[in-house]
């Protein structure tokens, strides 16, 4: 994947870089955000439905709040809240349990 050259520009002047342990500290925070939304995914694809739309709920599994745990990345230790499911079906492929 390419990101746009002005995308990136906007990116160092927002967050005004001013070296490489600030570029290091935004990528722990883009990392850790992708692996939620790719975690809450899983967990909308498991349950049939998204968040909030309850229209299209065609299961007695629903969501039940996230439980909290560290990872460890190439950018350091990143605290994921990992997404749950009331009848503890929902096993994430992403980041799996107990690991």
């Amino acid at each position: 994947m390419k990101f746009d050259r002005e995308k990136i520009k906007s990116l160092i002047e927002k967050n005004g870089f001013e070296n490489v342990g600030d570029v290091q500290e935004v990528m722990k925070e883009l990392f850790g955000d992708i692996i939620k939304e790719m975690l809450e995914g899983e967990l909308e694809e498991e349950l049939g439905y998204s968040k909030h739309d309850y229209k299209s709920k065609e299961t007695d599994n629903s969501r039940n709040g996230h439980s909290k745990k560290t990872v460890r990345s190439d950018y350091g230790e990143i605290e994921l809240e990992i997404p749950r499911d009331r009848k503890g079906e929902f096993e994430p492929v992403v980041v799996k349990k107990h690991q």
